[in-house]
């Protein structure tokens, strides 16, 4: 990574966050024994302490699990305030593998290309392991912005085009234009970032007012081309394996249910002992449960 990238990254990471938002990474990193919390989502960009905070807790040692992140649901009373968060765990080292782009995941470079904070940290090795990774996300995520892009164009071209590959690439469903949104509701974070990390990934380009135009061989444009069809081909199946493994690893799955649930209906199901640790089993009943209640609501 150059100083310049370096640099931008180790801004962006101590942008300010709410103190409750602190206090809360620093009860789950000193938990779990982690290295670093990093804080992200849109939570971060309003500063509002409603709906799910989301954070990566993030492990010293090798990964343990074979399909990662680990993801759990937590509410927790500080200050009179009740927070809550949808927690993903994975080790530091799979986190910097992945963000480089040497495994098979579609998701940690692309989502962490975007803006996140470190909010905790056990010391400034784990803070230099952090920025490093996030730097070399952006790497990742600027080469295939450089291969999928157009051949001149802006940089909000360039970082759509790479959207567009990623949200197709994974399980799920974006509205058209979803990319569009990321990026204006996150300009100040866009804004210079390409440039910065195009470099640090030795791709050359020229300048033209507000026009980019890499200049990548087709010898290379084709070897990132064959690098992302690799991956955008297991693409849903991780996401589906992920998926399926959270049915029986998500922690605090039923509190997560009920509390979306109360927040869009207006409905409150109490987590009985049995929901809290067979939610998959309990889940026929609690929909009688709420069909009957909200006949009763109509």
């Amino acid at each position: 990574m150059s100083d310049a990238l370096a640099q931008r990254i180790g801004a962006a990471l101590d942008r300010p966050v709410r103190d409750e938002v602190v206090a809360y990474a620093k009860l789950l990193g000193e938990e779990a024994g982690a290295l670093a919390v990093l804080f992200y989502g849109s939570n971060l960009r309003t500063g509002s302490l409603d709906g799910v905070l989301d954070f990566y807790v993030l492990l010293p040692g090798p990964q343990q699990e074979r399909i990662w992140p680990r993801v759990s649901y937590r509410e927790w009373d500080h200050a009179g305030t009740r927070l809550r968060a949808k927690i993903a765990t994975m080790s530091l080292a799979q986190f910097a593998r992945a963000a480089s782009g040497k495994s098979r995941d579609t998701t940690i470079w692309a989502r962490f290309v975007q803006p996140s904070a470190l909010v905790w940290e056990a010391g400034e090795r784990s803070r230099a392991q952090v920025s490093e990774a996030l730097g070399a996300a952006a790497i990742t995520a600027s080469r295939l912005a450089a291969a999928a892009g157009p051949n001149s164009g802006t940089p909000e071209d360039y970082w759509s085009a790479l959207f567009r590959a990623t949200y197709k690439a994974e399980f799920r469903v974006e509205k058209p234009g979803r990319e569009n949104a990321i990026l204006d509701v996150n300009a100040d974070h866009f804004d210079g970032l390409l440039p910065l990390a195009w470099q640090a990934a030795g791709i050359s380009f020229e300048r033209r007012d507000d026009l980019l135009r890499p200049t990548l061989s087709e010898v290379d444009r084709a070897r990132i081309l064959s690098w992302w069809k690799r991956r955008a081909r297991l693409g849903k199946p991780l996401n589906l394996l992920r998926l399926a493994k959270a049915t029986t690893t998500f922690d605090g799955a039923a509190d997560y249910a009920a509390w979306k649930l109360q927040r869009h209906t207006g409905i409150a199901l109490e987590v009985t002992p049995f929901r809290a640790k067979h939610p998959l089993l309990a889940a026929p009943g609690a929909l009688i449960e709420l069909w009957r209640r909200r006949r009763v609501q109509r």
